[in-house]
């Protein structure tokens, strides 16, 4: 609202001139920085806890930035019950046609609130030949709106309480109450409720906040304000903030905040001459500033908070040391007027007996040059006080980082020599090659093939084998004459056959291509021979478990695992009825990978649980041969289980053997 000349005179005897001039231009907040502000308040000490130690908004502040006088009577009454609590009140809404010659309209009306919009449209402009009477009802109109705008504004934002009606309806006694102080009660409030972290809003005077920021901390204030005048917030009344990328603000000032060390606080911004220059004589005077030091009571109506001066010594010109236990005022912020109206200078009798004594309360302080936290303070801060918020990586510079004194005495170091490596631009591909082999791996296995002629026991004569693996069937490990068949050898034996040792090397199986070597086994597991050389070909692989083919026993390697083995029993499903007793039956799973530490009794493979038992056959005198008989075959089986379940099915066909 325009603040017309006539009504000047009312607001100079109500104290809120100096307020007035803030009002002509429209003032933008920086939202994240109050935000990185605000979470740094504490609402038992009513300061921002920094990295050097504690600051916070004080009475002269308020007196320099807004201008108000921060000395007289607490800022108090009731909410609306005039004529119950004061003594000639009327009721509300007849008091407020009287002073302002009519009622709002309904639909302008919210409980005990008038919407803005109404004192705009009916008391902006103020007409020409308007009689005194008109201009007093413009004055109130226009303080009310003040006050509800530029000092005590809610979150509601667009309301304006008629609580004001005892105050405007005698403008020549306004002067008489302390502005300041309750206009600093409201911001102390607000800061505290918006410290709950379910709390998003913030209300009250916001441009006291960031005009103090600004003030106090040269490196977070924009550049380009050198000018300023009288109140000094009007300094920043045309600065325009950004208004993208919020958050990042947000964590830059946060940053910002943690690196501050107290030198980079101005500790009195007000002492400078040509602050001095402008500032209003009036506020200097000894009755206003001696309340600058006042550890008292700082009163809104139902709004009681602790004016904790003594913990901001610097901001003073004094030596910040340790300071007292803060007084616990929490069960107050629970209290802002709901619940019934009241006379709250008698609900809070207490506290406004702090106020009406707060001449005693002024602390002394001793100025000095240099201002600031003492040694013994700063030890007590670092130990006691959370003063950073930033991760630690995030605001720790490298580029500050000094060398440590042990580094030097470590010594200095060299390079170790490296030997050249040859080109190698794929060493997977090499390895690969290395583990699995290729095609012509094959041509290795054909020395099985001739110990197996030599020591046929028949000597009948067979028919070659062609040890050649077709490309089409090579990625399957399978001939396409025996599809039924395929034999694969896998892990590392000697055996001795016909007093030669061979060797065998591993070659572990690829999902893609799995080289084999594949030969007609049906006329070579006939041989009774073979049972005892296989036997003891398994036998020197692995082995301390028993196990007998043929005769011939061999001990099986057991894995390195510590296990509970009689924890664990074969479980053989579909056995023959008959009863027999035999030694080489184990429960294993044919899927199951070679050595696997879960295998204790087969490291090539086995039978699946859902195997044929085994029915132990006849030989020759009429005793048991301890030899298997067929076995179911699983679906699909591993590479290093292809010779034992070949070797099951083509037993089959000798029975005599």
């Amino acid at each position: 609202m325009p603040m017309h000349e006539r009504i000047i005179p009312y607001l100079e005897r109500a104290g809120l001139y100096h307020l007035a001039r803030l009002n002509s231009q429209w003032f933008w907040l920086d939202e994240p920085l109050v935000s990185a502000f605000v979470e740094r308040w504490r609402p038992e000490t009513h300061t921002f806890h920094m990295p050097f130690g504690e600051c916070t908004v004080t009475l002269q502040d308020v007196a320099f930035q807004l201008g108000l006088p921060v000395d007289g009577e607490a800022v108090s009454g009731c909410l609306g019950e005039f004529e119950t609590y004061m003594e000639g009140g009327r009721p509300a809404w007849e008091w407020f046609e009287d002073l302002f010659g009519e009622r709002p309209p309904p639909n302008k009306v919210k409980q005990m609130t008038v919407h803005f919009t109404w004192f705009h449209e009916r008391f902006r402009v103020l007409p020409p030949d308007a009689s005194e009477e008109t201009v007093r009802i413009y004055a109130r109109a226009y303080i009310m709106m003040l006050l509800s705008t530029q000092l005590f504004g809610d979150k509601s934002a667009n309301r304006v309480h008629i609580r004001w009606l005892p105050f405007v309806a005698n403008l020549d006694g306004m002067g008489r109450y302390s502005w300041g102080s309750a206009a600093l009660a409201w911001l102390y409030r607000c800061m505290c409720r918006v410290a709950n972290r379910n709390v998003t809003n913030l209300a009250g005077p916001l441009q006291l906040l960031q005009s103090w920021i600004f003030w106090r901390f040269p490196s977070l204030r924009p550049a380009g304000f050198e000018v300023f005048s009288f109140p000094l917030a009007s300094r920043w009344s045309a600065y325009l903030p950004p208004n993208d990328g919020k958050e990042q603000r947000v964590i830059r000032y946060r940053l910002a905040l943690d690196r501050l060390t107290a030198r980079d606080i101005v500790w009195e911004p007000y002492s400078a001459l040509d602050v001095l220059a402008v500032v209003h004589p009036e506020i200097l005077t000894e009755e206003h500033s001696r309340m600058w030091r006042a550890v008292t009571a700082l009163i809104y109506f139902a709004v009681i908070e602790w004016h904790q001066v003594d913990r901001v010594v610097p901001q003073l010109g004094g030596v910040q040391h340790t300071p007292e236990d803060a007084l616990n005022v929490d069960w107050l912020h629970a209290k802002d007027g709901r619940g019934g109206d009241r006379w709250f200078p008698h609900y809070y009798q207490k506290w406004h007996e702090h106020w009406e004594n707060r001449l005693d309360a002024v602390i002394s302080i001793e100025r000095v040059a240099d201002p600031g936290p003492s040694a013994d303070y700063l030890d007590w801060w670092y130990r006691e006080a959370q003063r950073f918020l930033s991760p630690g990586a995030a605001f720790a510079d490298p580029r500050g980082t000094q060398i440590p004194p042990e580094a030097y005495q470590r010594g200095s170091s060299q390079v170790p020599r490296r030997s050249q490596l040859p080109d190698m631009p794929d060493n997977r591909r090499v390895e690969r090659r290395r583990r699995v082999g290729t095609r012509d791996t094959g041509r290795e296995w054909r020395w099985l093939h001739d110990a197996m002629q030599e020591d046929d026991a028949g000597g009948d004569a067979r028919a070659e084998v062609d040890h050649r693996v077709r490309r089409a069937n090579a990625r399957r490990g399978r001939t396409p004459d025996d599809t039924q068949h395929a034999g694969g050898v896998s892990g590392t034996a000697a055996t001795e056959a016909g007093g030669d040792t061979f060797t065998s090397r591993a070659y572990s199986q690829m999902p893609e291509f799995t080289p084999t070597m594949t030969m007609d086994l049906d006329d070579q597991l006939v041989s009774p021979r073979f049972y005892a050389d296989f036997a003891e070909l398994i036998g020197n692989d692995a082995g301390t478990s028993n196990v007998q083919f043929g005769g011939q026993s061999y001990q099986q390697q057991m894995p390195d695992v510590q296990m509970e083995t009689g924890a664990y029993q074969p479980h053989m499903t579909e056995m023959h009825s008959q009863p027999h007793d035999y030694q080489g039956q184990y429960g294993v799973d044919l899927n199951v990978p070679a050595g696997s530490p879960l295998d204790t009794w087969f490291t090539m493979g086995g039978t699946p649980q859902s195997a044929y038992g085994l029915d132990p056959p006849r030989d020759d005198v009429g005793q048991e041969a301890a030899r298997p008989t067929r076995v179911r075959r699983p679906a699909r089986c591993g590479t290093g289980s292809h010779l034992l379940g070949d070797f099951h099915d083509v037993a089959r066909d000798d029975r005599d053997g």
